[in-house]
């Protein structure tokens, strides 16, 4: 085969499904180390390019190789290189820029609704569509809007309403351009500091989707990660919990830089509004970290009970808790002080929304695993 031959292009879409279901596939990172350390795909080997020419034997012959970077423009030197020595591999077009709008979604019911997550692979964020009948509502949108419209298409159903967790400060969001789009009621926490028109919650209200299922607003006020943090509940089989709990850890409660004060309200948060639901209640967060894996058709989410037994940080003492949240609080997510500008309403972001997003999310505590209290 000649050398064009052994080079092919593979788009993020088609590599998610071969994560988990191709035994050969072998992820060559050739960015630099630090690149690396900083965002990857899980799963990826780093060999920088400047050193691939003297380390094609960590490259198991017959591997399916997927050669990424930054853009594009690195991997395709890096599969060059591999061609001119007889390996075959696929270019991953886009690279880590392309990987950062990358999603699948899972399907499923809960509740009497049928549940769709959105998973932005490369981001770490979960969002969601949630209908019964004909309407729906949105949870945590991105700014890739269509990819909720779509879901609705699909399902028949109109998206009536958009709701959010909290004021995000790792990716930009969705709500105001999808509620444009849709005509749907937005409705926020007025804890946060939102500034633009919205309907504002109030605790305990219910969203009705069709007779006898309601997505409730169960305690509006869950702060801790933000003060308008917002769990919503639908029946006593799912909750949304946003940033306060996550599958591997819980929130940061830093990014205002009132990190005491609020470390007390997260713990609060989680010991009188969610710990108190039953075992059986599934979690489902906003963000999952690089420890969780996400698989093909499987829902990013735990039952309560799981979590409860799981994350030590859930049995500190209000004490012990807001010591260790205070002393792991590190690596804030990247631009997030634009960001949250920008999702307040007080700053535009055009061309460069792409860019401002870039890197992975960072927004749970560090440490997952506090030593158990004595």
């Amino acid at each position: 085969m000649t050398t064009s031959e052994l080079i092919s292009t593979i788009t993020t879409d088609e590599l998610v499904p071969l994560l988990d279901t191709d035994p050969s596939l072998y992820l060559l990172d050739v960015r630099n180390p630090d690149e690396v350390a900083d965002w990857e795909i899980p799963g990826a080997n780093n060999v920088p390019l400047d050193t691939l020419a003297s380390r094609l034997d960590v490259i198991a012959r017959g591997a399916h190789v997927v050669v990424i970077c930054a853009k594009g423009a690195r991997a395709q030197q890096g599969a060059e290189i591999l061609a001119a020595h007889g390996i075959a591999s696929s270019v991953l077009q886009g690279g880590m820029e392309a990987w950062a709008s990358t999603y699948d979604h899972v399907t499923g019911t809960f509740a009497g609704a049928v549940v769709v997550q959105l998973r932005r692979r490369g981001k770490g964020c979960l969002s969601y569509v949630i209908g019964a009948g004909d309407s729906a509502v949105v949870i945590d949108p991105s700014l890739d809007i269509e990819r909720y419209e779509e879901v609705a298409l699909e399902q028949g159903w109109t998206i009536t309403h958009i709701v959010e967790t909290h004021l995000h400060a790792d990716h930009l969001s969705g709500a105001r351009a999808l509620a444009l789009a849709t005509g749907a009621a937005l409705w926020l926490n007025p804890a946060d500091p939102f500034c633009f028109a919205y309907e504002p919650l109030s605790d305990g209200r219910s969203i009705d989707l069709s007779p006898g299922v309601a997505l409730t607003v169960q305690a509006v006020s869950v702060p801790g990660h933000t003060e308008g943090s917002t769990m919503y509940r639908l029946g006593d089989e799912a909750i949304f919990t946003g940033d306060t709990l996550f599958l591997e850890s819980v929130g940061r409660p830093d990014l205002a830089d009132q990190v005491e004060s609020f470390a007390h309200h997260l713990y609060h948060s989680l010991h009188e509004r969610v710990l108190p639901l039953g075992d059986q209640m599934m979690v489902f967060p906003a963000h999952y970290g690089a420890g969780v894996p996400v698989k093909t058709g499987v829902f990013v989410a735990r039952p309560l009970g799981e979590l409860r037994n799981s994350l030590p940080a859930l049995a500190l003492s209000e004490t012990q808790f807001v010591a260790w949240a205070i002393a792991n609080v590190k690596d804030r997510p990247p631009n997030y002080q634009q960001i949250v500008r920008v999702n307040m309403g007080t700053e535009d972001v055009g061309d460069e929304a792409a860019a401002l997003e870039l890197g992975p999310n960072r927004c749970a505590i560090a440490d997952p695993n506090p030593l158990a209290p004595s």
